[in-house]
């Protein structure tokens, strides 16, 4: 996702820097010198406990961006015996370009057994010089047969009796139902968000309403008997989407340098066809992998795990305190268990402790300040 708008790395006061996916950035300069005044080091992410562990082991990452020339180096980079009989789940944004995209799809399927994708909205971009797409279903259209071409799944499938499931989803304004914030200006999302310009849709289906949402979310229906196949024989299920199923998976909007954020992220569909996989009440082998907002996370809410490991921009890497892409991708199943905790996740370890105030509309202090600079 890519926010043309004022930087939100999102950080506390005395605490490390996280930088959200922004294009541009208004008062670079002050934006600079206040996070590094505000940062500190914090411990490095450090691999799974699970990844050399034998039998079944399933990695998951999100977020490639391969358009930049960093991140296909590291995805080239990857080791080609360590990954050889492992499962890979792609939780969206892998490229913007076809060309990019069928490049690195094709070396990640060299090095890794099993590849599962969604796509996610930079994959489904329309704006590149040279490259012929009519809209945005086309290119999908396009995508997924590549994906046949090359053996990467975007079907459900079970592998060694764990149940794999990509959902396909689109975001929705009403998904935010947080206070609105109106104490400073801030762009609109058809200025701030390049998915309202570079995605073409045919008409009725809209970013500004529901419509999306329930066309992505309709895609998943023609694989319920699979799914219910899945959920019959397996007692442990990944489930995984490009967007964002709960709003307690990002930061309230009082902590976002831009706060409307919520509004181009999630579905309620995307959390209710969850909900119907693993039930109402979740369980301890039942976990989700999204992607799309570029911050790690990790966290269990009313019975679900929701992870998101994502490789980002190069810049947002160089800001962060985690040791950037050297434990990605990330082990999330091995030898027939879930591996612990991807740790640290700044924003959901905050949240694992201080209650959210979704209510609240006062800005928090290093947003207040930002605003009050520019």
């Amino acid at each position: 996702m890519v926010v043309s708008i004022a930087p939100y790395c999102l950080s506390f006061a005395q605490q490390a820097c996280h930088s959200n996916n922004i294009s541009k950035h208004i008062a670079l300069g002050n934006y600079a010198r206040d996070t590094r005044r505000g940062c500190i080091r914090r411990p490095q992410i450090l691999p799974s406990a699970l990844g050399d562990a034998v039998g079944l082991r399933v990695f998951v990452l999100s977020d490639l961006h391969t358009d930049y020339s960093e991140n296909m180096e590291w995805v080239k980079c990857l080791p080609t015996v360590r990954y050889k009989n492992d499962t890979l789940i792609i939780a969206g944004d892998v490229a913007e370009t076809y060309n990019n995209f069928i490049v690195t799809m094709s070396v990640l399927k060299d090095i890794f057994e099993h590849v599962l994708y969604v796509p996610g909205n930079h994959d489904l971009w329309c704006r590149q010089e040279g490259e012929i797409h009519l809209d945005s279903h086309q290119k999908l259209k396009k995508l997924l047969d590549a994906c046949r071409g090359l053996g990467v799944e975007t079907s459900p499938m079970v592998l060694d009796g764990l149940g794999i499931i990509p959902l396909f989803s689109w975001y929705h304004e009403s998904f935010d139902r947080e206070e609105e914030i109106t104490s400073t200006h801030i762009p609109s999302l058809e200025m701030a968000c390049k998915d309202f310009k570079a995605c073409k849709w045919s008409k009725g289906l809209s970013n500004g309403d529901i419509s999306l949402a329930l066309y992505f979310d309709a895609m998943n229906e023609k694989h319920q008997s699979l799914i219910k196949e899945i959920q019959n024989t397996c007692s442990q299920i990944i489930s995984f989407s490009h967007f964002v199923p709960r709003q307690e998976l990002c930061p309230e909007k009082r902590m976002l340098f831009y706060r409307k954020l919520p509004k181009i992220i999630g579905s309620d569909c995307l959390e209710a066809r969850i909900r119907s996989i693993h039930g109402v009440e979740g369980s301890p082998s039942a976990c989700h992998v999204f992607g799309h907002t570029h911050f790690c996370w990790d966290s269990v809410i009313h019975g679900i795990r929701y992870v998101q490991a994502p490789l980002a921009y190069p810049r947002e890497r160089k800001r962060r305190m985690n040791g950037g892409e050297n434990w990605l991708p990330f082990c999330i199943y091995s030898n027939g268990k879930f591996s612990e905790r991807l740790s640290p996740c700044y924003w959901s370890d905050y949240y694992s402790t201080h209650p959210r105030t979704p209510h609240n509309t006062q800005l928090a202090p290093w947003v207040a300040t930002f605003y009050n600079q520019t």
